[in-house]
């Protein structure tokens, strides 16, 4: 048996950290991957773990799936500005499971956090489609720690004081016991056309506006969203306009309570951090991009990280430019044109205009008179190119840190377009670089990567540097990347106290998407739970004590249609644990 745990198990060594805090020491049995057809259509994990030298048995436990009724409610459905439930052509209800909806597209359930309030114990649920969704219900535990919803307290929450809500991704659970969400991939305002269509992909959120695109501005989405519960289980909603608008995948609030990392997913993007003003209080700070610095471009790439200040507001500052009238039913907000001036000739920069690249191309802009806080909180990303920040980063996903080590994780899905050199894929392409700085220079890699950040002692990340990366291989039609490795890596969530970094994917060149545990200080990399066949792996965050327990939240998110929950998005956990309290 001890040979069995060396070589197979993940290893958490209880060795003093770096001010002088011990470690917990954890290994899990690791999975083996499915070999007959039929396996590669349900979720496998790990069902052994030993903490602190005490063996331990856990499993993955389901929690909800979407389109499960309680309460007169349908989880996942979605609903419109008057919050009347939405229904597909045929009738059935409009529900945001990712694989079942013709229309509308949407990935399904993303994040889903554990709040404990008021000695309740609530399940806040995001729905990562173009007309997006909350729901909170509650959860009982059992004298083993075992999780399963409360009936009868299922409730959808409302999102339409605030525009409605667009494309919920990846979120966490706050140092205050609140939900702090993200709103995704939000059109380029520029392309609004006169019927206030955009792209097909963002007219969909037509069907929140009673299918009239006109009442729509593209400012109402790309937000971080934030969800409260007070002492009285009522439930609270924000969007918090302060910390900038972009591709949110994740906002990680860091122990200071003040300063928030956020990732930028999409390509030619940037990578942004906000310090609140008041600790706990995101709604008034300043914000700021990253500069890549390179250092390297060996084993994944390294630099050092300067950061641009973009500028400082609060909320209700911001919100004033979406809606001067305080009428959410009227468009009445900036547009593009309002913020800025476009100036390229015969493929040039006119003088007096600004050169950049970012995910809407090569651009030579010039911000209007008195537009500056406008273009730094409503077109975050293009101010911060012309700021001298780094656009080019592609497909920034998850964030996690390590507070014994003081290390920010960042995970990058895929190491290319942007972050090479005049180059797509390896072959020469100028597109993504071509008006902008080039800071990121980087050998093509499919497969992605994670990096670790070191930070000082106010919680500014100062260096970035690949702490691993996945293997791209030739093998044809099923894997792209090694199977001992990482494939697109997405979300990321570390356990207090230990060497864990765990890290979901989100890739095509695995035929099964994966969660892996990596031991931080021995580099050591095994997965723990295999995801049904079409699933991607969201959500993973860890709860190291709910009344004792710890939990590994995991959605699971668009299976096959094939797989065990017949295409439906799911969350669970893994465990219970006992032990991992700090």
């Amino acid at each position: 048996m001890k040979q069995f745990y060396s070589f197979l198990v993940i290893y958490f060594l209880g060795i003093q950290g770096l001010y002088g805090q011990e470690r917990v020491e954890v290994s899990f049995k690791p999975v083996t991957f499915p070999k007959a057809e039929k396996e590669k259509y349900v979720l496998k994990s790990t069902d052994e773990v030993l903490i602190n030298g005490k063996k331990q048995k856990i499993g993955f436990t389901p929690l909800m799936s979407t389109g499960e009724r309680d309460n007169h409610e349908i989880y996942g459905l979605l609903k419109d500005m008057e919050d009347t439930p939405l229904t597909l052509r045929d009738g059935s209800p409009y529900i945001c499971n990712g694989t079942s909806n013709p229309f509308g597209s949407g990935a399904g359930l993303d994040h889903v956090s554990l709040l404990q309030k008021n000695g309740k114990l609530y399940m806040v649920s995001q729905f990562e489609c173009q007309v997006g969704a909350y729901y909170v219900n509650e959860l009982q535990q059992d004298a083993d720690g075992q999780l399963s919803p409360k009936p009868g307290t299922l409730r959808y929450i409302s999102q339409k004081e605030e525009f409605g809500g667009y494309v919920h991704c990846a979120g966490m659970k706050t140092p205050w016991e609140s939900h702090l969400g993200s709103e995704e991939y939000p059109a380029d305002a520029k392309l609004r056309k006169e019927d206030g269509s955009l792209d097909p992909y963002y007219d969909y959120i037509a069907d929140y506006w009673g299918g009239d695109l006109t009442k729509a501005n593209p400012y109402y989405y790309g937000w971080v969203p934030e969800l409260s519960i007070d002492a009285q289980g009522e439930v609270s909603y924000t969007k918090h306009y302060a910390m900038g608008r972009f591709s949110h995948e994740l906002a990680y609030v860091m122990p200071d309570r003040k300063t928030v990392y956020m990732s930028d997913d999409g390509t030619n993007v940037g990578f942004f951090m906000y310090v609140a003003k008041r600790a706990e209080d995101l709604s008034e700070g300043t914000l700021y991009a990253a500069r890549w610095e390179q250092l390297s471009d060996q084993e994944g790439g390294s630099a050092t990280l300067s950061w641009i200040k973009l500028g400082s507001a609060k909320e209700s500052e911001i919100r004033e430019m979406l809606d001067p009238d305080h009428n959410v039913t009227t468009n009445d907000g900036l547009s593009f044109k309002d913020i800025f001036e476009e100036g390229m000739e015969e493929g040039q920069c006119k003088p007096g205009y600004t050169s950049i690249n970012t995910e809407t191309g090569f651009e030579c802009l010039r911000v209007k008179k008195g537009m500056q806080k406008a273009a730094a909180f409503l077109e975050t990303r293009r101010y911060a190119a012309m700021m001298g920040a780094t656009t080019e980063f592609r497909k920034g996903e998850g964030i996690t840190f390590d507070g014994l080590s003081r290390t920010l994780y960042f995970s990058i899905s895929e190491i290319g377009r942007g972050m090479e050199d005049h180059a797509k894929k390896g072959n020469k392409n100028s597109q993504y670089d071509q008006g902008g700085y080039n800071h990121i220079k980087l050998p093509y890699n499919r497969c992605g990567g994670v990096y670790a950040l070191a930070v000082d002692d106010t919680y500014r990340a100062v260096s970035m540097k690949a702490e691993l990366t996945g293997t791209p291989i030739k093998d044809g039609f099923v894997h792209r990347c090694a199977l001992d490795g990482i494939a697109n890596p997405d979300n990321l969530t570390f356990l207090p106290n230990s060497h864990i970094l765990v890290i979901g994917e989100d890739s095509a060149y695995h035929e099964n998407n994966m969660v892996w545990a990596y031991h931080t200080d021995r580099k050591l990399l095994q997965p723990i739970i295999l995801l049904p066949k079409g699933a991607e792996a969201t959500s993973p965050f860890w709860h190291h004590d709910i009344n004792g327990y710890g939990y590994l939240v995991l959605v699971t998110q668009h299976p096959h249609p094939q797989s065990q929950n017949r295409g439906e998005s799911s969350v669970g956990v893994l465990g219970a644990f006992r032990g991992l309290k700090e």
